[in-house]
């Protein structure tokens, strides 16, 4: 009934390219960026799942990439907060609206629209989840993305605002400018999947969270966008340091040859005599 408003980016172009609508059933591709050094985190397979591996300390973006030829809206949650309004992670929440073939990149916890708080691996007791008391859902990172409901001409990409809407397609989003992100609703909570469900077993606590890190200018603005009722997609990616990915049984020697969790220890026969003790 309401027509949502969106935030239009300031940065990040749409990207032309020839193509179908929808060249496969996830329009948009999910991906973590270290932001020191520029290159896309490893993505490891395990039991349905996929992790990527993180360091404390390090900034990360959140790449989207819409991979289709229609604007989408992409909710993002982030340890189970959405990124763009900071409340528990929900479908129809605020969102980042991506242009036709458009990379994104979402640097962070929004403040406002002109700024951002740096997403950085910490400890999970210093995560911004645990810091405002809701620390279930700490080592996951989600979106959920929509379609536009079409009626008139599309008008351009940009971030939506919640909206009463009786056919319960409304919702708010927001878009990063300067960082060249568009602003997403939450995603769904993280929970077990694949083997798990069929025998559960204790889930491993997280060894790592994502931190309201330091403030940077990120420029957005508002633009109209009317989602579908259910999303087309929902992905979710996990995130835990390199040790404890190791500890899950998921190999990140190729990636990690020298951290100190990489080496066939404890060994049995590490060495040749009895030596003093200290």
């Amino acid at each position: 009934m309401l027509a949502l408003l969106l935030l239009l980016l300031l940065a990040g172009l749409p990207r032309a390219e020839a193509g179908q609508l929808w060249r496969s059933k996830s329009p948009v591709e999910l991906e973590i960026v270290d932001r020191d050094g520029g290159q896309v985190l490893p993505r490891y397979p395990h039991r349905g799942q996929s992790w990527v591996p993180g360091e404390p300390g390090q900034a990360y973006a959140v790449r989207l990439r819409n991979r289709s030829s229609a604007r989408v809206l992409a909710v993002l949650s982030v340890d189970g907060i959405n990124a763009v309004d900071g409340r528990t992670a929900g479908v129809h929440q605020a969102g980042y609206v991506l242009g036709p073939w458009q990379d994104l990149e979402v640097a962070g916890w929004r403040k406002s629209l002109d700024a951002v708080a740096q997403f950085v691996f910490v400890d999970p007791a210093a995560s911004y989840a645990a810091r405002t008391g809701r620390p279930s859902n700490l080592g996951v990172i989600g979106i959920a993305v929509f379609r536009e409901r079409l009626s008139d001409p599309a008008p351009s990409a940009g971030i939506a605002r919640e909206a009463q809407d009786t056919d319960a397609a409304s919702g708010k989003a927001r878009a990063s400018t300067s960082s060249g992100t568009a602003p997403a609703s939450a995603g769904e909570n993280a929970r077990s999947e694949g083997s798990s469900r069929a025998m559960p077993i204790p889930y491993p606590q997280a060894s790592l969270g994502t931190g309201h890190g330091e403030i940077e200018g990120s420029r957005a603005y508002y633009a109209s966008f009317r989602r579908h009722a259910a999303p087309v997609q929902v992905s979710e990616l996990r995130y835990d340091t390199p040790g404890a990915l190791l500890a899950r049984g998921i190999d990140v020697r190729p990636h990690y040859p020298q951290h100190p969790y990489a080496s066939d220890r404890p060994r049995a026969f590490p060495g040749d005599f009895v030596p003093d003790p200290r």
